[in-house]
C-alpha cells in the first residue's frame, strides 16, 4: 500500500474512528485500526463488537492494500503532524508515515484475525444534519450516565410517519424532543432503544453534511439489533453502526402531561445566567430553590452558614384557582442549568403543579405567545427543608 492524503484530513478521520476503540479490548486484535486503500482513495475503519466506525476520504493511492494498525497510537501521531502532506506506505509487517522531516514505523497487527464490521441495516430515512445533531444534543442532557443501569444510557428513537421523536431519561429528569425528518415508507413506524453516548458522538461527527441518513434492523430476519448512520462532509463519508439496546424502556412519556396551577415565564438567558451565579454557593445534594412571586422569581441556595446567594428574575406568574398549590419549588441545581442551556427558546415556561411533583420546562417565541411544544424538559423537584 502506498498513499498521500492531506495532513488535516488523515487527523480528522482517524481520530473520529478512534472514538470507537475499546479502552479495554477484549482481545488486542480489537485495538487496531483498519486501513484499506483502493481507487476510491482512503477508508478507516474500527471495531468493538459493540459500534462501528468508518471514514472514506480522498487520497491519492500508488498502490493498493490493507494494513491494521495501533489505532490510539495512530491518532496520536496524526494529531501531532506539521501540516504538511502525509505518505503511507505500508508492506506486510510496518507502516511508514513520512509527513515533512518527520518519520514513524509502526508494527503492523495480523489482517486476517480482525473481525468483519456489521452491513449497513435497512435504510429508515434522512434527516437534516444539523437539526438531528441540535435535537440529539437536547434530549442527551437528559439520559443517564451509569452503566449499571444501561436502559438509561439510552436514547429512544421513536418513528411515526414523517416525525422522529428523541427521548431519554435517568429517572430524576426526561427530555422529549419531534421533529421532521424523510422517511423511506411514509407509513413508517417503530421504536429503538440507541446508546445515547453513541448516538451523541455520532451527530455531532456528521453535524457537517447536508443530511444524515438512518438505518435500523429489529427483526430476526435483519439479524441482531443494529442502528447506522452515514453522513457525507468536506473531509470524506463517515459511517457507525452500534447495537441496540435490548431493554425496555420505561413508559415515561404520559409524564410530559403536566397541566399546571402556577405557570411562570421567565427570560431564559436572564434566568440561565442568574442560576449560574447562585448555584455557585449551593452545597451538595442540596436544593436550588425557586420562590415564586406574583411578578418575579427569587433564585436561592446556601452552604450551611458558610455563604447564602439570591437573585430575584421578573417573570410572569399565572395562577390556574383561587389559591397558589405551590409558593416555592426546589431543583437540583445542574439540573436547571442544563434544561435551561438546552431549551434553544428566548423564554421558558414552567409549569407547576404542587412540591416533590414533575415540573414541565418549555420554550416560548415570545412571553406572551405559545409554548413550544417539540421540546420537553420535566425535573423531578427536590423536596424543600422545612
Amino acid at each position: 500500500m502506498k498513499i498521500r492524503v492531506e495532513r488535516d484530513a488523515l487527523a480528522d478521520a482517524v481520530a473520529w474512528v478512534a472514538r470507537s476503540l475499546p479502552s479495554r479490548p477484549t482481545a488486542p486484535i480489537l485495538s487496531g485500526m483498519l486501513l484499506q486503500a483502493d481507487g476510491d482513495g482512503l477508508t478507516l475503519s474500527s471495531f468493538d463488537s459493540t459500534t462501528s466506525a468508518k471514514v472514506t476520504m480522498p487520497a491519492q493511492v500508488s498502490d493498493e492494500g490493507t494494513v491494521l494498525v495501533s489505532g490510539r497510537l495512530l491518532a496520536e501521531i496524526a494529531r501531532s503532524l506539521p501540516n504538511k502532506p502525509v505518505s503511507l506506505e505500508a508492506d506486510h509487517s510496518k507502516v511508514e508515515l513520512t509527513c515533512g522531516s518527520a518519520r514513524f514505523t509502526l508494527q503492523t497487527l495480523p489482517v486476517d484475525e480482525y473481525p468483519t464490521l456489521p452491513d449497513m441495516p435497512t435504510q429508515a430515512g434522512t434527516v437534516d444534519a444539523s437539526t438531528f445533531e441540535r435535537a440529539v444534543a437536547q434530549v442527551f442532557v437528559a439520559a443517564g450516565r451509569d452503566e449499571l443501569l444501561s436502559v438509561f444510557t439510552g436514547v429512544r428513537v421513536e418513528i411515526d410517519g414523517d416525525t422522529l421523536s428523541l427521548l431519554a431519561t435517568d429517572r430524576y429528569r426526561m427530555a422529549l424532543k419531534e421533529i421532521t425528518w424523510h422517511p423511506a415508507s411514509p407509513d413508517a413506524e417503530g421504536a429503538v432503544l440507541i446508546p445515547g453516548k453513541v448516538l451523541s458522538d455520532t451527530a455531532k461527527a456528521m453535524s457537517a453534511g447536508e443530511e444524515i441518513t438512518i438505518s435500523l434492523s429489529t427483526t430476526e430476519a435483519e439479524g441482531e439489533g443494529l442502528a447506522g448512520f452515514v453522513g457525507s462532509g468536506p473531509l470524506g463519508t463517515r459511517e457507525a453502526t452500534t447495537r441496540l439496546l435490548s431493554q425496555a424502556f420505561p413508559k415515561v412519556r404520559h409524564l410530559m402531561d403536566v397541566d399546571g396551577t402556577v405557570n411562570v415565564r421567565v427570560s431564559t438567558d436572564e434566568l440561565l445566567a442568574a442560576v449560574k451565579r447562585v448555584k455557585l454557593v449551593a452545597e451538595r445534594n442540596t436544593p436550588l430553590r425557586m420562590v415564586i412571586n406574583d411578578d418575579h422569581v427569587t433564585l436561592e441556595a446556601a452552604t450551611g452558614d458558610q455563604a447564602q446567594g439570591t437573585e430575584a428574575i421578573a417573570a410572569s406568574v399565572e395562577v390556574v384557582g383561587d389559591e397558589p398549590s405551590i409558593s416555592a419549588a426546589g431543583f437540583n441545581p445542574q439540573y436547571l442549568l442544563e434544561a435551561l442551556s438546552a431549551l434553544d427558546a428566548p423564554f421558558a415556561h414552567f409549569a407547576f403543579t404542587a412540591p416533590g411533583k414533575p415540573c414541565l420546562i418549555t420554550g416560548l417565541a415570545s412571553l406572551d405567545g405559545e409554548q413550544l411544544l417539540d421540546y420537553r424538559h420535566v425535573i423531578m423537584l427536590m423536596r424543600l427543608p422545612s
